[in-house]
């Protein structure tokens, strides 16, 4: 049956489903960083362990640059992408990737979460730039081994001591901690975190923006 049929047979059923779902979401518990549940399926019920399929389509992530390819988006997808904040659950997040800005739109996920926060690594990754300035306040960049991503985390509170440039940081490894340096309200702690097609030559930080909203396979659980 669905949602909306049983939503008008009984509004009641529905509302206490959810209800639990949430609850069930929300008892996990870990002693180490791993999937709160299985990895999101693609769209259209296909697994997303199969490395074959493609998940999130174009009209699952909102604007692309004429840069950004389908086999792009299948590679995104295949790389099962972790919820960049401990104890953020994928059903906390909110799609603002397209909200206006000056300019333009957003173009990134604002994650809302307590100060201190641990921020981690949402896929295997290089480190490739640290550095201070007036609009994301401390920020990392960051790319995958295949030099196909960038993936850009701002306004986070400090790096984790001893993050350097260069570093190999894995999977779910602790990278920063929220915070609102940079230009975000003082008191609304977030995690800026976009993810980029890696763009040619030095500016390699600097590629056409891809919403991550439909990628995220895994949960960060607080240890």
């Amino acid at each position: 049956m669905s949602v909306a049929r049983a939503a008008a047979r009984s509004p009641t059923r529905l509302a206490a489903a959810v209800v639990l779902l949430s609850v069930l979401g929300a008892c996990s518990s870990s002693r180490t960083l791993r999937p709160a549940v299985e990895p999101l399926p693609a769209p259209g019920g296909e697994s997303s362990a199969d490395p074959g399929t493609i998940g999130p389509t174009p009209a699952h992530v909102g604007p692309l640059d004429a840069r950004v390819s389908d086999d792009d988006l299948a590679a995104l997808w295949h790389r099962q992408l972790m919820v960049p904040v401990e104890g953020i659950p994928r059903s906390a997040l909110r799609d603002n990737f397209t909200a206006k800005r000056t300019g333009g739109i957003h173009g990134a996920l604002d994650i809302l979460a307590p100060r201190y926060s641990a921020v981690v690594a949402s896929d295997d990754l290089i480190i490739g730039r640290l550095f201070s300035g007036p609009v994301g306040g401390i920020v990392i960049y960051a790319y995958d081994a295949e030099l196909r991503f960038v993936y850009y985390y701002a306004h986070l509170q400090r790096y984790r001591k001893g993050l350097a440039v260069g570093d190999r940081v894995a999977k779910g490894s602790v990278i920063g901690y929220v915070g609102t340096t940079g230009n975000a309200p003082p008191d609304t702690p977030h995690l800026h975190f976009q993810v980029m097609k890696r763009a040619v030559g030095r500016a390699w930080w600097d590629g056409p923006a891809i919403n991550p909203f439909s990628f995220f396979a895994l949960d960060a659980l607080r240890p």
